[in-house]
């Protein structure tokens, strides 16, 4: 039983038991794909932040206050919604591959008739993401920073 509850930087804060956890939005979009009427894969893909070779000195010194460059693909996995506690479960995950990222990119393949997609059958969606992150076409994935927080671009 949840015993108090407020809003804090866009997630939840619940206190229960003396013990205090913060929902990020991904932890909320766990959340959502649990409880979807078809189950879901989720599919997720890892970029760097990159400054190319030919920027110019006032890229160079957008990029170093955190904005601007280019997004690389670094890693993807596709997961069900049950195979991932939280947010902190997932970069834990990831870390364990030793490829260093800046945000992670998410959507959702949704089954159909009851029946979960497969791995497999998240190959294809997920090498399209890929290759929608790398021409800049992300306006239809949600981004997550590396504490679970949106990103918005503009």
């Amino acid at each position: 039983m949840v015993s108090a509850t407020r809003a804090v930087d866009s997630g939840r804060r619940y206190t229960h038991l003396d013990q205090t956890m913060t929902l990020t939005p991904f932890d909320q979009l766990l959340a959502a794909a649990r409880q979807e009427r078809e189950p879901q894969r989720l599919l997720f893909v890892f970029v760097s932040a990159e400054l190319p070779a030919d920027a110019t000195e006032a890229e160079r010194q957008r990029f170093e206050e955190n904005g601007g460059g280019s997004l690389k693909p670094v890693l993807c996995v596709d997961k069900l919604p049950e195979e991932l506690r939280d947010f902190a479960a997932l970069r834990e995950e990831s870390a364990r591959t030793g490829v260093a990222w800046d945000l992670l990119f998410a959507a959702a393949l949704p089954g159909h008739a009851g029946i979960t997609p497969s791995s497999d059958e998240a190959e294809q969606p997920l090498k399209m993401m890929v290759g929608s992150i790398e021409t800049g076409n992300i306006g239809r994935f949600l981004a997550f920073d590396r504490h679970g927080q949106t990103v918005d671009f503009y």
